[in-house]
């Protein structure tokens, strides 16, 4: 099954320092964290501060060739993750038809901001994010040891506390 998400927040994990975008269900409290690249953060970042450039950047200019060819983009998937790497779709209309290019989950996410398309992920990815948090016995996230209780169900509501808590100065600034 399917479940709408959206961007909650985009950082940086202080432990690697690597750019992680969190994406929440729109109607519910799971949410779904995916380590991305520098560039790819840039650009999310660029488009949800509404920033906007003389020249197209790589996700402009993909979004501006669809358009060009007559299609539009109608959603993302977020449809699974092999070995740590997530796997998405962008679902594309064209001429009466529909077909589906493969790409990673940051590039979806901002063409689809872009776009105003939703974003879709498979609820096991949900599930399973909050299983693999809540069998952890602490968490590191930010420059903090988040210290999870044994019980599952409080582990994932501290967790999704802990979140919602966070600033975008916890994870330091992207600049483009």
């Amino acid at each position: 099954m399917l479940v709408e998400i959206g961007v909650q927040s985009l950082g940086l994990d202080r432990t690697n320092n690597n750019p992680v975008v969190i994406l929440k269900e729109k109607d519910g409290e799971r949410v779904l964290p995916i380590w991305i690249g520098p560039g790819e953060a840039s650009s999310i970042a660029m488009q949800l501060a509404d920033w906007s450039f003389s020249r197209p950047l790589t996700h402009d200019l993909l979004v501006s060739v669809l358009g060009g060819l007559g299609g539009t983009l109608e959603r993302v998937l977020i449809t699974e993750v092999v070995e740590n790497t997530y796997f998405a779709q962008l679902i594309i209309h064209r001429n009466g038809g529909v077909f589906s290019v493969d790409a990673r989950p940051s590039d979806c996410i901002a063409v689809a901001l872009r776009t105003k398309a939703k974003i879709f992920a498979e609820e096991s990815l949900l599930e399973q994010a909050r299983v693999e948090i809540s069998e952890e016995e602490s968490v590191t996230l930010g420059s903090e040891e988040f210290q999870e209780p044994k019980t599952q169900e409080v582990k994932a509501e501290d967790l999704k506390d802990y979140l919602r808590k966070l600033n975008p100065e916890d994870f330091g600034r992207f600049t483009p």
